[in-house]
């Protein structure tokens, strides 16, 4: 195959989860054009990759815009498109670009499945969303293992990110960063529990800062309001790869799952990922130094649609105490 096309229409750290299977691409195609089709603002967790010829972003909004980026994919002639998207947007595409070979998931047994020229094994849930990915390399007769995901740094965004660590005046302190947010309000932990690890780890001497979007720094705010050491904070106050270029120089990262904490994983940063409704096997951070906290409940039936558990609820679980011991290596 001389074109390669792989679509992820998904969240930032669903990107980074299928960024493995691009270097066993270009080892197994050397003299391939890889693109890859991403939803707006996932984009710049693939810039400066390797192995990239092109990123596409398919737009959210204006028919003209997005027939334009149809004509586009149309056009390029792909041999083989790997959707790993499982949905059905994303499997329409596939057979728009009228590449010989398709494939992609279909977990919902839908119509979409009649598009793709071969169906990838429905195994979500039993594996990690990058074995889980790794699938399609199989179809295409790959048994490379797969690494770590990758997210590469330019000088620029270390540049950048020096400069937002000047600004926090860490001195010599390891610098510890906090995300308190989530997605969904149920894979969050409780706010107060956040503070009272921020004075935890202050007393270790550790730097504090608070991680987030500006929608989030009321949050934020509130958060500090409930320390005595308060914290410091980058909420709203970085880019997405700039904040990475501070993820890559900080001790520790803690927080929910989510993108940043996917980041946080793929620049080397050391993890600690706080699960609830989530299963971090197949949903936990990769990396050389990651660990999570974990209770193991069922919440699948109230996940999205509300906490059924009330105080006893999954995150909730997870005391202070647990997680500052968690942490206590990471800053050893």
């Amino acid at each position: 195959m001389k074109r390669i096309l792989l679509i992820k229409l998904r969240y930032i750290g669903d990107v980074i989860l299928s960024t493995p299977l691009l270097p066993i691409l270009r080892k197994r195609f050397p003299e391939a054009s890889l693109t890859f089709l991403v939803n707006p603002g996932t984009e710049m967790v693939l810039l400066g990759n390797p192995h990239l010829e092109e990123i596409t972003v398919l737009p959210r909004e204006g028919w003209g815009n997005q027939l334009e980026c149809y004509r586009t994919l149309r056009q390029a002639r792909f041999d083989g498109v790997v959707d790993l998207t499982d949905g059905d947007r994303s499997a329409f595409l596939t057979y728009w670009t009228g590449a010989s070979v398709r494939l992609g998931f279909n977990r919902e047994n839908r119509w979409r499945g009649k598009l793709y020229t071969q169906v990838l094994p429905s195994a979500y849930g039993s594996m990690h969303m990058v074995d889980y990915h790794a699938q399609a390399l199989t179809a295409l007769g790959i048994s490379d293992p797969v690494g770590r995901p990758e997210l590469y740094l330019r000088p620029d965004d270390q540049e950048q990110g020096d400069h937002a660590l000047t600004s926090l005046q860490i001195g010599h302190a390891p610098l510890v960063l906090l995300h308190p947010l989530a997605r969904y309000v149920d894979k969050s932990w409780p706010l107060e529990r956040f503070a009272a690890l921020a004075d935890w780890l202050a007393d270790q001497g550790a730097v504090v800062a608070l991680i987030g979007h500006q929608q989030e720094v009321l949050i934020g705010q509130q958060i500090i309001n409930l320390t005595k050491s308060k914290p410091r904070t980058l909420m709203g106050q970085t880019r997405l790869r700039q904040l990475a270029a501070v993820m890559k120089r900080s001790a520790l990262f803690i927080g929910n799952d989510g993108g940043p904490m996917h980041m946080a994983a793929a620049v080397g940063c050391p993890v600690l990922g706080l699960f609830g409704p989530t299963d971090p096997h197949v949903w936990g951070p990769r990396g050389e130094k990651v660990s999570v906290m974990y209770k193991g409940l069922d919440c699948q039936e109230c996940f999205h649609h509300g906490c059924s558990r009330g105080e006893e609820s999954c995150m909730r679980q997870i005391s202070v105490e647990e997680v500052c011991q968690a942490a206590r290596p990471f800053l050893d």
